[in-house]
C-alpha cells in the first residue's frame, strides 16, 4: 500500500506535462482568483475573510464533496486545530478546537446549522447532505453568537433555492457495504418564492466485528430530509422556513480490551448487542428586514431530539452491567440581531438571545450479579437569555486601522429533578425523589480586537473572555459529585492574513494563548460504571494555525492547514497522592495537518469527457493522550485519501479511497472496571460515486 501513495503522487506530477490548448493569457485570467473577497457568513457583520480579526477556516461545497466530508468528524485536521474523534456512536460526539472541548454533557464549541443553535452534543454528529459551506471561527464568539462558545463557533449553511436551482442526484457505494444516496430539487417561482426539498439515505454494514456474537458491531441506517421555503414579500422583507429531520439506527461501541504486553487491541468480544437510535428534528423561521441603513433579523427555532442508548457496559463475554439510557429534549430559542450596513466609519451590531431547553432522561442499570435494576429519572430544565453588542471603528486611531469591541451579558438558570428507584424481587423501592436548588449565573464577557491593513496584508490582535456554564452531573454517586463549576478563560490571539503573488496565494497565520480556570474534566464515577464532570484548577492552551490556499494555476490547486496545540494542566491536584499538574490535557491532538493537491485537466475535442480531476489528501493527527496521568497515548499518524473524477457536462463519476495506506491507529482509549479498552480507526475503504445535475 505504501507504493500506492507514490503512484498517486506521480500521476499528479506527470499531469503537469499535459499541454492545454487554451492561450496563456486566458489561463492567467481564469487562474486569478481573489480569495480574500470571500465573505464570512458566520461573522454577523458579514466581514470579508481577510479583514476579519479572527482565525477562520472555510470549506466550500466543492471542497466538501471532493474531500468526502459526510459528517463533522470527517473535517478533523482538514480544519486546523479542529478535532472530532469518530468512535462509539453518534451519541459520543465530543469536539475540540484549540484544546477546548468536553467529552460529556454540553459542548464547549458552538454549532449553528441554518441559524438553528445546537446545544446538545448528541446532535452534533449528523449526516451531511445539501451543505453549501462550513465556517469555523476559533476562540470565544459570545459578542455575536450564543452560549458556550469558549472554543469557537462552527457555522453550517445549506444550499438556498434562491441562489441555486435545479435537481441534484448523488449515489455512492463503497466497501464494507457502504451506500449513500441523496436527491434534491431547488426551484424559484418568479421573483417572490423559492423552495427546495432534499432526501438522504445512508447505510453501512459496519467496519468492526464482534467475535463472540459473530456479527458486525457498528452497522448504520439513517434517513434524512430538508425543506426550505423562502417568500420575499417585497424587496425589503422576507420570510424563510428551514425544516430538517434525521432518523438514525446505529450499532455501536466497537471497544476491545487492550493487550498491554503486545501493545495492541484484542478482538472485540462481548455478549450483548449494543445500539444507539436517534430522531433529530429542527425547524427555524427566519424573518429579514433590510432598510437603507440597517438590517434586522429574527430567528425563531425549535429542536427536538429523542434517543435510546443500549450498551453492554462491561464489554466482556460475562453479564456484568447493561445500561439503557433514553432522552427526550425539547428546545426553543429566539434571537434578534440589528446591524448597521453600508461603508461607514462606524459599524455596530446589537442582539438579544433567549432559550429554554427541557430534558427528560431515564436510565436503567442492570448489575446482573446483584439481581436488581437501578432506575434513575432526570427532569432537567435550562433557561437563559443574553444581550450582546459589537462596535467597529474604521480608520481609528490611524488610517487603515480598525478597532472592534464587544460585550455580552449572559444569564442562566438550571433546574434538576431527580428520582432513584430500585426494582428487587419485583418490589419497587424508592430511594430518592428530589428537586435540587437551582443553579443561577450571570456573566459579562468582553472582547476587543484591532486590525491594521497594509496593501494586501492584514495584521490583527484580540483579547476575549470565554465562559462555559456549570451544571448538574447526569450521573453521580456521591453528593459532592452532584454539580460542577463553570469554567472561564482569557483568550489572546495575534495573526496575519495576506494574499501573495498577485492573488495566487492566500496565507493566514495565527498565534494564541488561552488562560483557563476551573476546566471541566471528565472522570468516571467511583463504581466505574458512569461518567461525570469535575473541575481542574488552572489550565493553559497555546499554539498556532497556518493556512495556505492557492488559486487555480494551470489547473493546479494546493491547500495546507496546520495546527499546533500545547494544552496542559498548570494546577490539577486530585488528592494528597495524585497530582496531574504539568500533564497534557487528554483527547487533544498536539498536531493537526492536512495537505491537498488537486489537478484539473481539460479534455479537448472529446465527445466522452470534458474534464479529468485528480485529487489527493494527506491528513494527520497526534500526539493524543488518553488519560490524565498521560500513561497512554496515540502517536502522530497520517491517512491518505484520493479521488479521481471524470466529468461530462452535468454528469460526474468518481473513484475514491480513504486511508489508502490502511494505517492502524487508535480512535479512542479509556479505562473502566479495572480494564483498558480501545477502539481502532476505520480501515482502508474504496468506492465509487455518481453525481448528476438536471
Amino acid at each position: 500500500m505504501k507504493s500506492l501513495n507514490k503512484i498517486l503522487l506521480s500521476i499528479i506530477i506527470l499531469t503537469g506535462f499535459f499541454r492545454l490548448e487554451a492561450q496563456n493569457k486566458n489561463i492567467e485570467k481564469k487562474d486569478s482568483v481573489l480569495l480574500n473577497e470571500i465573505v464570512v457568513q458566520a461573522s454577523r457583520d458579514e466581514t470579508k475573510l481577510q479583514n476579519l480579526p479572527n482565525s477562520v477556516s472555510i470549506l466550500s461545497t466543492k471542497q466538501i464533496a471532493t474531500l468526502n466530508i459526510n459528517s463533522l468528524p470527517d473535517a478533523t485536521s482538514i480544519i486546523a486545530n479542529l478535532f472530532m474523534p469518530d468512535y462509539g456512536s453518534k451519541l459520543t460526539s465530543p469536539i475540540y478546537i484549540r484544546g477546548i472541548g468536553s467529552r460529556i454533557n454540553e459542548p464547549s464549541v458552538g454549532l449553528y446549522v441554518d441559524h438553528v443553535p445546537y446545544f446538545e452534543k448528541a446532535a452534533f454528529n449528523f449526516d451531511f447532505f445539501d451543505i453549501d459551506r462550513i465556517e469555523v471561527l476559533r476562540g470565544p464568539q459570545g459578542t455575536q453568537y450564543g452560549r458556550n462558545t469558549m472554543g469557537g463557533i462552527i457555522n453550517i449553511l445549506t444550499k438556498s433555492p434562491w441562489d441555486y436551482q435545479g435537481t441534484d442526484l448523488n449515489v455512492q457505494a463503497g466497501t464494507y457495504g457502504s451506500y449513500l444516496m441523496n436527491v434534491g430539487h431547488y426551484a424559484k417561482t418568479g421573483d417572490k418564492f423559492a423552495y427546495s426539498l432534499v432526501l438522504n439515505y445512508r447505510h453501512n454494514d459496519g467496519f468492526f466485528t464482534n467475535s463472540f456474537l459473530n456479527q458486525k458491531v457498528d452497522k448504520l441506517d439513517s434517513y434524512g430530509l430538508r425543506n426550505r421555503l423562502i417568500w420575499k414579500i417585497n424587496p425589503r422583507f422576507s420570510i424563510e422556513n428551514i425544516l430538517s429531520f434525521e432518523h438514525s439506527n446505529q450499532g455501536g461501541y466497537p471497544y476491545a480490551t487492550y493487550n498491554d504486553s503486545l501493545k495492541k487491541a484484542n478482538k472485540i468480544a462481548y455478549n450483548q448487542y449494543s445500539s444507539y437510535t436517534r430522531d433529530l428534528f429542527s425547524d427555524a423561521v427566519v424573518l429579514k428586514y433590510s432598510a437603507k441603513n440597517f438590517d434586522l433579523r429574527s430567528t425563531t427555532s425549535y429542536q427536538y431530539l429523542s434517543d435510546n442508548q443500549s450498551i453492554d457496559q462491561d464489554f466482556s463475554i460475562d453479564s456484568l452491567y447493561f445500561v439503557v439510557q433514553k432522552e427526550k429534549q425539547n428546545m426553543v430559542s429566539q434571537e434578534i440581531t440589528l446591524r448597521s450596513k453600508g461603508k461607514n466609519k462606524y459599524n455596530w451590531l446589537f442582539g438579544a438571545f433567549g432559550f429554554i431547553q427541557q430534558f427528560d432522561n431515564y436510565t436503567v442499570v442492570d448489575p446482573y450479579k446483584l439481581k436488581l435494576e437501578m432506575m434513575k429519572g432526570y427532569n432537567h430544565t435550562i433557561g437563559g437569555g443574553a444581550l450582546f453588542h459589537q462596535s467597529t471603528l474604521k480608520d481609528f486611531p490611524v488610517k487603515n486601522m480598525n478597532l472592534t469591541a464587544g460585550i455580552r451579558i449572559d444569564a442562566e438558570a438550571d433546574k434538576l429533578g431527580y428520582k432513584y428507584d430500585l426494582l428487587k424481587n419485583k418490589s419497587l423501592i424508592h430511594l430518592a425523589d428530589t428537586v435540587y436548588t437551582p443553579l443561577n449565573s450571570i456573566q459579562v464577557l468582553p472582547k476587543i480586537a484591532i486590525n491594521y491593513k497594509v496593501e494586501n496584508t492584514n495584521f490583527y490582535a484580540l483579547v476575549a473572555r470565554g465562559y462555559k456554564t456549570g451544571g448538574f452531573n447526569s450521573t453521580f454517586e456521591r453528593s459532592e459529585d452532584l454539580t460542577f463549576k463553570p469554567e472561564y478563560s482569557w483568550n489572546y490571539e495575534i495573526g496575519v492574513k495576506s494574499t501573495l503573488f498577485r492573488n495566487k496565494l492566500y496565507a493566514e497565520c495565527s498565534l494564541f494563548y488561552i488562560d483557563w480556570l476551573n476546566q471541566q474534566i471528565y472522570q468516571t464515577t467511583p463504581s466505574g460504571t458512569g461518567s461525570m464532570l469535575k473541575n481542574a484548577g488552572h489550565s493553559a492552551s497555546r499554539g498556532l494555525e497556518v493556512n495556505l490556499k492557492t488559486a487555480s494555476f494551470h489547473g493546479y490547486d494546493f491547500m495546507m492547514a496546520y495546527g499546533f496545540t500545547y494544552a496542559t494542566y498548570l494546577t490539577y491536584i486530585m488528592n494528597a497522592t495524585t497530582n496531574y499538574s504539568g500533564n497534557y490535557i487528554p483527547y487533544v491532538p498536539k498536531h493537526t495537518l492536512a495537505v491537498q493537491a488537486r489537478k484539473s485537466i481539460e479534455i479537448q475535442n472529446s465527445n466522452l469527457l470534458d474534464h479529468l480531476i485528480l485529487n489527493i489528501l494527506y491528513k494527520g493527527n497526534g500526539d493524543i493522550y488518553y488519560n490524565d496521568n498521560n500513561s497512554h497515548k496515540q502517536n502522530f499518524y497520517g491517512l491518505v485519501d484520493a479521488r479521481v473524477s471524470f466529468i461530462r457536462k452535468n454528469l460526474q463519476f468518481d473513484f475514491w479511497g480513504s486511508n489508502l495506506t490502511n494505517t492502524s491507529y487508535e480512535a479512542f482509549y479509556f479505562e473502566a472496571l479495572g480494564k483498558k479498552f480501545v477502539q481502532m480507526g476505520k480501515p482502508l475503504q474504496v468506492g465509487v460515486k455518481l453525481s448528476v445535475k438536471f
